[in-house]
């Protein structure tokens, strides 16, 4: 795992840690309480789970494709005018793309699902576009001099060398999606959204944190897996982190 990614994690830990140490030791019984959420907390970390992979999923497998297209020589002149039509689902709220999207799709799971995979595309996109971009021209005149055709270009220079961007974005991408996910309760959708909007609603502070907390251990433990991945997938000499 690079080293920024493993300090960053750590310090994310810790500051969740340290918050909820503080408000332990400010009410008495708290800890039993919480505890008596955890039952909740399984079962609606599951569903937020499943609403991230199934968005996120769906966003990787179209915003990379659409990356890998917009970065070809015969799309440079309409590429950023089309990736400002991604720009839009970041653009406009998340929450008033839930709004539309269950005004179309009704509700629950599915118009869920669509708005935050139009929320994820963007950084996915981008990235996929900016690192295919970015790759060195010298590499690119080596390997048309040597004979490759341009699908052989693409996946044996310029993928390797723009996967350490590609998964940067991913990274971006995902760990926003699980704090998004949360709102996704205001369609119908379920996850930790629950407990937080529905310990706002009641003023308890401890079913709050029962939502809160996981979804901020999810979000870190998301980031850090991406980042582990690009650690060993991407090539030596490419990846920064790697020596």
């Amino acid at each position: 795992m690079p080293i920024q990614s493993m300090k960053g994690a750590l310090r994310g830990f810790l500051l969740v840690v340290i918050f909820c140490a503080g408000v332990w030791t400010q009410s008495s019984g708290i800890i039993e309480e919480f505890l008596w959420y955890l039952p909740d907390v399984e079962y609606l970390a599951i569903q937020h789970l499943w609403l991230t992979a199934i968005s996120g999923g769906l966003a990787i497998l179209v915003a990379i494709p659409l990356g890998i297209l917009l970065s070809r020589p015969s799309m440079t002149r309409w590429a950023e005018s089309l990736m400002q039509v991604l720009n839009i689902g970041t653009t406009i709220p998340t929450l008033a793309v839930l709004a539309l999207s269950m005004s179309f799709l009704g509700i629950g799971s599915v118009p869920a699902i669509f708005g935050l995979f139009v929320a994820t595309l963007l950084p996915i996109a981008r990235n996929t576009y900016a690192g295919l971009k970015g790759v060195d021209a010298a590499l690119m005149e080596a390997a048309a001099g040597i004979g490759m055709s341009p699908t052989q270009r693409l996946l044996k220079v310029e993928l390797p060398n723009a996967l350490y961007v590609i998964f940067a974005g991913m990274r971006t991408a995902l760990t926003i999606n699980v704090g998004t996910v949360p709102l996704a309760f205001l369609i119908g959708a379920g996850g930790l959204g629950e407990l937080i909007f529905t310990g706002i609603d009641l003023y308890d502070p401890v079913m709050m944190l029962a939502g809160a907390i996981p979804t901020a251990l999810l979000a870190i433990v998301v980031d850090a897996l991406i980042a582990t991945t690009a650690f060993l997938v991407v090539p030596r000499g490419v990846n920064p982190a790697r020596p």
